[in-house]
């Protein structure tokens, strides 16, 4: 089963990605964790990515799909896997439906977790984060036990910049332009599904189970 989550950022697909590779025991694939792994690894394709982050330049769709590719052929993904965060454009897209048709393989399910941009702008100004041990909270859904420090380690938590309003709604103009037009490109292929974001996490797990089968 090859899934791929669609869905602004802070709709909640990574929440969902890691229970659906928890449930169905396939990984959970985001292209972040396989540019950390490869570089520190020191792979080739690890050492080329880390020259244009170094620079604080996105690694170019080839270079991505190349890597993505390079992880999906082990032997771990041999019953499917879920990615998370790729493809973020059509041409992205493209260049993996190419690599996965010479493999013989295609993708089976997109699932666009459908969140307002409202609901995100309001869900991601709640988040807070433990600057010192890297622990997330959320003033409303998963508050610290003493206001504004960390369970964990007792440091501050803090609305981290990425999280603001006036960055969100850029997020969400880039989102907007770049990677909600793979909704038409997987529609069109006829595996796009939809679940409704605003629900609580566990329905909207139970929404795609409901979509992929027990």
């Amino acid at each position: 089963m090859k899934i791929i989550m669609l869905g602004a950022p802070g709709a909640g697909k990574g929440t969902q990605a890691k229970q659906i590779a928890g449930k169905y025991r396939i990984p959970h694939i985001s292209t972040g964790d396989i540019f950390r792994a490869n570089i520190k690894e020191g792979t080739e394709l690890g050492a080329k990515a880390k020259t244009y982050m170094d620079q604080g330049l996105l690694v170019p769709d080839e270079l991505t799909v190349a890597l993505v590719t390079d992880r999906i052929v082990k032997d771990d993904c041999k019953d499917g896997f879920v990615l998370d965060g790729f493809p973020r454009t059509i041409a992205q897209a493209e260049t993996l439906d190419r690599a996965l048709a010479d493999m013989g393989q295609k993708m089976d399910y997109a699932i666009d977790v459908d969140v307002p941009d409202e609901n995100i702008i309001n869900r991601m100004g709640g988040r807070r984060a433990c600057l010192n041990c890297g622990a997330t909270y959320h003033i409303v859904n998963v508050p610290t036990k003493q206001e504004g420090i960390c369970d964990a380690c007792g440091s501050p938590v803090v609305l981290r910049d990425d999280d603001k309003p006036e960055t969100v709604k850029k997020r969400l103009s880039v989102y907007h332009e770049q990677t909600q037009p793979l909704i038409d490109y997987y529609k069109e292929q006829g595996i796009l599904k939809t679940v409704d974001g605003t629900l609580p996490m566990e329905d909207v797990f139970a929404g795609i189970v409901r979509i992929l089968g027990d």
